[in-house]
């Protein structure tokens, strides 16, 4: 068994107010759930509006489905328009 996970550092440039910031975090959350079956969670910066981070879990029985998957994750979160990746870790467990 393999769990893997990536955290990524967000920058939300245009938001002004928590309320704003959820709605863009919850329709990307909701997006790398549905497209790719992961476990995403908000796990940091939750009081700032224009700072988060994300992270993601996936678990397989294989290690190159996990880094494709998560790969495929951090290429969306990347071409995301509402947030820039300031920094991103992946681990393999």
């Amino acid at each position: 068994m393999v769990v893997g996970v990536v955290s990524w550092e967000l920058h939300l440039d245009g938001c002004r107010s928590l309320k704003e910031k959820r709605r863009i975090l919850k329709s990307l959350k909701d997006r790398l759930h549905n497209r790719f079956n992961v476990s995403v969670a908000e796990t940091n910066h939750q009081d700032l509006w224009q700072r988060a981070e994300l992270t993601c879990c996936v678990v397989s029985n294989e290690r190159r489905h996990a880094e494709s998957v998560l790969g495929a994750a951090d290429r969306l979160v990347a071409s995301d328009g509402f947030a820039r990746v300031v920094n991103s870790s992946t681990s393999m467990l």
